[in-house]
């Protein structure tokens, strides 16, 4: 190799090594970024997941540990909070193999104060605690559609594709979940007038 060819080889060796440590830092950035901004969500669907706020709360440090770990996978900035998701139920997942368990487990020591957004309307904050234990009492697979479409925000194509099932079972399961909320819904009010009467 002579001496400018060898220098430009170089040169370009440098330049690629360089591209490649900003790519990595600023992938690294971005994961550090999304895990900052969508913690919470995480940890909701943590627990939309297992059903206990301590679990969401592990589910949670391993998510983001693992996206941490994983940073120089990332070859698109723009849905971090999917892939966050896709993480967090993957490791989910792993766990229920692992403990060989299928039923989650129960929604107990969950403050309300931390599954619903406190404001100045009481009244709306009890109804939206009321109808967040009924989801929370769905089957596990309804009640992570629920949680992705109807509190996060998904498309039905974006759930189905992070749950990775036809986008047919997440309508169908959306649909049963409202059916058996809308009931137990109506008997909750029923109940509540009979009580108001005595």
């Amino acid at each position: 190799m002579s001496g400018l060819t060898q220098r430009t080889w170089f040169v370009k060796m440098i330049e690629v090594v360089k591209q490649t440590m900003v790519g990595e830092l600023s992938s690294e950035q971005a994961v550090r970024g999304a895990i900052q901004t969508h913690s919470r969500r995480v940890w909701r669907f943590g627990l939309a997941l297992s059903g206990a706020s301590e679990v969401a709360d592990d589910l949670l440090q391993a998510t983001c540990l693992r996206a941490l770990e994983r940073h120089h996978q990332v070859t698109s900035f723009e849905r971090l909070d999917s892939w966050l998701m896709t993480i967090c139920r993957s490791i989910w997942l792993n766990e229920l193999r692992a403990r060989s368990v299928r039923k989650a487990q129960a929604l107990s020591l969950t403050p309300e104060s931390e599954l619903i957004a406190s404001g100045p309307d009481s009244e709306t904050n009890i109804f939206a605690a009321e109808v967040f234990t009924q989801v929370m009492q769905l089957p596990e697979a309804q009640r992570e559609t629920v949680m992705l479409v109807y509190v996060e925000g998904y498309s039905y194509r974006e759930a189905a594709a992070l749950l990775e099932v036809p986008i047919g079972t997440i309508m169908s399961r959306l649909s049963n979940a409202r059916q058996k909320l809308k009931v137990v819904m109506q008997h909750e009010a029923a109940d509540a007038v009979r009580r108001s009467r005595k």
